[in-house]
């Protein structure tokens, strides 16, 4: 519910602001405004997402997780819809989602507007709190021990077992 009104108050103000620059300046200067920050921010959606493409293709080829830049790509999109919108205050918070330097500082006052509304960061996985060796994990031996068992259930669960040792048949 609090999102639903933050967008509805946000496109209140937006129209508020576009209906009174364009009372000052006229209607053919802002709707040309209108359009050329809608253009100015499909040109940079291209620029900014070949390159983030690029990159992630790069992280990818390394063996490693794109994270960071599926990140800006989800800040990209969202930049490229605001710059669809008709509005100033839509146009300049899409072309902050668009520039490097403004979207890093906006990921981190959004972090830690997260943070200050009490949600916490996901804990890793600890490997002490299950008791497991990375031995026991190869081995299969990952079985909780019977009084550290989570469901007061200590039925064995049925199921097929298939060796290693030999090949997998479909039956």
């Amino acid at each position: 519910m609090p999102i639903l009104l933050f967008i509805s108050l946000f496109t209140l103000v937006d129209f508020v602001i576009l209906f009174s620059v364009g009372s000052q300046i006229g209607l053919l200067t802002t709707l040309i405004l209108v359009l050329l920050t809608g253009v100015a921010g499909l040109h940079l959606i291209r620029k900014e997402g070949v390159a983030t493409l690029a990159r992630a293709k790069q992280r990818m080829n390394a063996g490693e997780l794109p994270s960071g830049e599926l990140l800006t790509g989800a800040a990209l999109i969202f930049g490229g819809a605001l710059l669809m919108a008709p509005g100033f205050l839509s146009d300049a918070l899409g072309f902050a989602c668009l520039i490097p330097t403004a979207r890093q500082l906006l990921l981190r006052a959004l972090t830690w507007l997260g943070l200050r509304a009490g949600v916490k960061p996901q804990a890793p996985h600890n490997d002490q709190e299950t008791n497991f060796t990375q031995q026991d994990r190869w081995s299969g031996r990952d079985q909780k021990p019977h009084d550290q068992a989570s469901s007061s259930n200590s039925q064995p669960l049925e199921g097929d077992f298939i060796s290693r040792d030999e090949p997998f048949n479909r039956r």
